[in-house]
């Protein structure tokens, strides 16, 4: 059995009127707490940043040459051996 805890910290932050009118009537909508809205769409939110950057990392990748042929050193290292096994 796992025990998590989370620690919370409190902030105040400042929002266009009609943005906040659409997380006021959304969270009414959903039945859940306009924080909860703003954690679970801020979460979503930086997901998608990690894996722009993760996506970005790899396109740089692959206009770099050494590690174009590093790459394919180790692929032929591991086609040798699952022909070994």
């Amino acid at each position: 059995m796992y025990l998590y805890i989370t620690i919370m910290a409190t902030f105040t932050s400042s929002l266009p009127d009609d943005l906040l009118k659409a997380l006021s009537q959304k969270a009414k909508e959903l039945s859940v707490p306009k924080n909860t809205l703003i954690e679970r769409a801020l979460r979503i939110y930086l997901e998608q940043l990690n894996r722009a950057a993760y996506v970005r990392s790899y396109k740089q990748m692959a206009q770099d040459s050494d590690l174009q042929m590093l790459a394919e050193e180790g692929m032929a290292d591991y086609m040798t051996q699952l022909e070994n096994e």
